[in-house]
């Protein structure tokens, strides 16, 4: 009996259970408000696209060659007595650098002086011969072939001193070239004659001297990089020449040097084998800092972009078709852009076609945008530190 009373029990308690559950979910739950159901647009940074003029400089690879390489000959012959300079060493335009014994050179002029004097001497005895003959010619009591020899005599006498004084000065210049200076400014070759050695005059190379400043960096651009100089240029109101350009140097550790330079010049060929065309620049060099052979990298300034639009990095998105960007409508709704990419810059990329001006490019926030769905619009501000400018193609 006390059985069956408990399984009544418990039958009783599950038909409740089951009832008020049913109850439970047919009554309507209490409308929530419309604020809570709508999700907020996102916010997004923004920013608008306007054509302005763009800086855009070009990086080179280049080598530092010096400026002229001057060989030292003597101009005279004879012993080397004396080196007067530690060679490789660093020397100043008309510094001494060499002693050749000067023994014979000064005997030389020795002799010329003294036949100077003696040619002297026979020109006062001609000058007086064709005096007296000429008063003598005057009181008719000389001749007309007396008074022309007397004169042609003291005419050869003038010519042999006249001759004379040039023996000397040419026995002074062979006596100074006995000591040899430096023709220019620069560092000298690590090898010259030993002391001892017999010198000939204009054949035996005594040192080498390489000037340092200015100092020449010789770098190479390619033929189409070239031709987009000069379509560039063909589109710019005002072309730039060369002398709106200057060049920045980098080398070591991305030091930069501290002197600016300029394009001396660019052959008019292209390298069949490179495809490239060759170019030199000149920079001031009066610390001797850039070496012959030294790696260096040139930047070239003065370059600018006109009526480019430029958009930061992170604005652009790539996918199957190619780059694209999300641009808003009147009403805040994004939609996707396809574009074409330029050059990279140091503001970020150049946008060649898919964007015009006064249209607004989402930059921050773009994983949160949905095509089609509205945002909410604020203007970007750039924290980061733009990168270097770069070529990239488009």
């Amino acid at each position: 009996m006390a059985r069956r009373i408990l399984i009544a029990v418990i039958g009783l308690a599950l038909a409740a259970g089951i009832y008020l559950m049913f109850r439970s979910s047919e009554e309507p739950t209490a409308p929530q408000s419309a604020a809570g159901s709508a999700q907020p647009p996102p916010e997004v940074g923004i920013v608008v696209a306007q054509p302005a003029e763009v800086p855009y400089p070009q990086e080179f690879a280049g080598r530092v060659a010096g400026f002229r390489d001057v060989e030292v000959r003597p101009l005279v012959g004879g012993l080397l007595l004396k080196r007067e300079y530690d060679e490789g060493a660093r020397v100043t335009q008309g510094q001494v650098l060499f002693r050749i014994d000067p023994a014979t050179y000064q005997v030389a002029l020795d002799r010329a002086q003294a036949q100077l004097q003696q040619a002297q001497a026979t020109l006062r005895q001609a000058e007086e011969n064709f005096t007296r003959t000429e008063e003598l010619y005057r009181r008719g009591v000389s001749t007309d072939v007396l008074r022309d020899e007397a004169r042609s005599q003291r005419d050869q006498a003038r010519a042999s001193v006249s001759l004379a004084e040039a023996e000397i000065d040419a026995a002074k210049l062979n006596l100074g070239y006995t000591t040899v200076t430096a023709p220019a400014t620069g560092v000298t070759a690590l090898q010259s004659p030993a002391v001892g050695t017999l010198i000939q005059a204009q054949q035996t190379l005594l040192t080498t001297i390489s000037q340092l400043d200015p100092a020449y960096v010789n770098f190479s651009f390619t033929d189409e990089q070239g031709q987009a100089f000069r379509a560039l240029n063909e589109r710019r109101e005002k072309p730039i020449a060369e002398k709106d350009l200057t060049l920045e140097l980098f080398y070591g550790q991305q030091a930069a040097y501290p002197q600016r330079g300029r394009i001396d010049t660019a052959a008019q060929r292209v390298d069949p084998q490179t495809g490239t065309v060759q170019a030199r620049a000149i920079f001031p060099n009066p610390d001797g800092v850039l070496l012959p052979g030294q790696f260096v990298r040139v930047r070239i300034l003065g370059i600018t972009l006109p009526n480019a639009i430029v958009i930061p990095r992170q604005a652009v998105s790539q996918g199957p078709q190619g780059p694209s960007v999300y641009v808003l409508s009147e009403k805040d709704v994004a939609e996707i852009r396809l574009i074409r990419l330029g050059p990279e810059v140091a503001a970020g990329w150049v946008v060649r076609e898919g964007l015009s001006r006064g249209e607004r490019v989402v930059v921050d926030g773009v994983i949160r945008v949905r095509p089609g769905q509205p945002v909410r619009p604020v203007p970007f501000s750039a924290g980061s530190k733009p990168a270097q400018a770069s070529q990239t193609p488009g």
